[in-house]
């Protein structure tokens, strides 16, 4: 090595060279803490009145965008560094100087460029993001020309090979993300089940339709108007329910419902104004009945919870698209999908109970939803083909079983223990 080689040009390179590195290290760091930073956290605290977290928000809108900025800004000062250690190293060292600008260089990119950097920015993501926003901002906007070519020229290429790309579409969407971070974090102990299973009935809302929740219509308690009073109140005293509807000649005509409270009220107050059991007996019960509701089947959850707090209602029937009553469905049925099954003194304890047996099988109700049987034993059956267990093994099976048939799939054995005409009242389940 020739002293006389380390003039003011060598400095001046080495100088520009750690300029470099450490523009290559802003890069990768601002890289790793916008694509980790949480976009949740980063709303919260521009809420709270922070500018950099709500730059980093606006920054990471386009995701593609901000990456190709960042990679095209790390690849120059990566390439221009290596390209000025090599002519100087060259100087020094002669034909040797390519082997050790090499040597050299991956020590220093690997670990002031890269691991250091992107390790800060893994550690603190939210706090790096905020304040490296401003200047990645303006990096994005000086590249973003060259960034829209290669952008272009990419799907050009992909196009070519047959991939076609959606620029608008997110790479995991929003439900798909927290959904995978809460199995990972039940798995490994940190988020316990039914934490998991609300959030995640919360955001399966707007995906689910009144149909796969409703109470059948064979299953709905209704009031005939022809009824003598003295048995609709007789029927209202023994019911669980407070809102029952009320029919007209066939169960099909629903013409009102009726709240329990209006109608004891208006019972009263004839009693009360000196009635006898006589004047009770001319009573009609369509003038406490208030209009049916009536929904479409193919309603979401998350638009008739919408509705009923709207409406100020907690009761709807549901029709399909001729306008046949299909079923019923309450605020607590969709709530139910959050918070689990709601029980009160009036509910039958034995209802929707799953039975152990001796030997580790399960005896279900065959009207228990496939989801509420998933989410009980965190099991995986298919809901997409039918909504209720005695509806899946139909479905599989196509065809109506007998009793003490036997099917296997989807990793369980079914059997059929009791019918109700044509529909499978029990069933015994055990996994294969």
């Amino acid at each position: 090595m020739d002293p006389a080689t380390l003039d003011a040009a060598f400095w001046i390179t080495s100088g520009a060279i750690a300029l470099l590195l450490v523009g290559s290290a802003f890069f990768s760091g601002s890289e790793t803490a916008l694509t980790a930073a949480s976009r949740g956290k980063l709303r919260s605290a521009a809420d709270k009145g922070s500018k950099g977290a709500e730059r980093a928000l606006e920054v990471t809108e386009d995701n593609e965008r901000l990456i190709g900025s960042v990679l095209l800004g790390n690849n120059v000062v990566n390439i221009l560094a290596t390209s000025l250690a090599t002519a100087v190293l060259t100087r020094l060292f002669g034909q040797n100087g390519v082997a050790v600008a090499t040597l050299v260089m991956t020590g220093l990119v690997l670990i002031f460029a890269e691991v250091l950097p992107k390790t800060l920015a893994i550690t603190y993501p939210e706090a790096v993001a905020s304040r490296v926003a401003r200047p990645i901002g303006l990096v994005v906007l000086i590249f973003s020309p060259v960034v829209g070519a290669v952008r272009y020229f990419v799907r050009g290429v992909l196009f070519i090979f047959g991939v076609r790309t959606d620029p608008d579409s997110n790479i995991l969407a929003v439900r798909e993300e927290i959904a995978g971070a809460l199995s990972l974090g039940h798995s490994e102990g940190i988020v316990e089940k039914e934490d998991r299973d609300r959030i995640l009935g919360a955001l399966d809302l707007n995906e689910r339709t009144v149909e796969e929740i409703m109470l059948h219509r064979s299953g709905i308690e209704m009031i005939d108007v022809a009824s003598p009073p003295q048995e609709i109140l007789s029927q209202i005293l023994q019911s669980p329910y407070t809102r029952l509807p009320v029919f007209r000649e066939e169960p099909e005509n629903i013409v009102g419902m009726v709240h329990a409270k209006d109608l004891l009220r208006a019972m009263h107050k004839l009693l009360d104004g000196g009635e006898d059991a006589e004047g009770l007996a001319a009573f009609d019960i369509m003038k406490v009945a208030m209009p049916p509701y009536f929904v479409p089947e193919t309603t979401t959850l998350d638009d008739q919870m919408r509705n009923f707090l709207k409406r100020k209602t907690h009761f709807a029937l549901v029709v399909d698209e001729y306008g046949a009553l299909q079923g019923l469905i309450t605020l607590e049925d969709i709530l139910e999908e959050i918070v689990g099954e709601i029980a009160d003194e009036f509910d039958d304890p034995e209802e929707d109970q799953i039975e152990v047996t001796s030997d580790g099988a399960y005896i279900v109700d065959g009207a228990m939803t496939i989801r509420d049987l998933n989410r009980a034993h965190d099991w995986n059956l298919p809901d997409d083909e039918a909504n209720t267990v005695a509806g899946l093994v139909i479905h599989e099976a196509q065809m109506i079983p007998i009793e003490g048939q036997v099917f296997s799939f989807h990793g369980f054995r079914f059997e059929v223990l009791t019918k109700e005409e044509n529909r499978l009242a029990t069933l015994k389940i055990r996994k294969l």
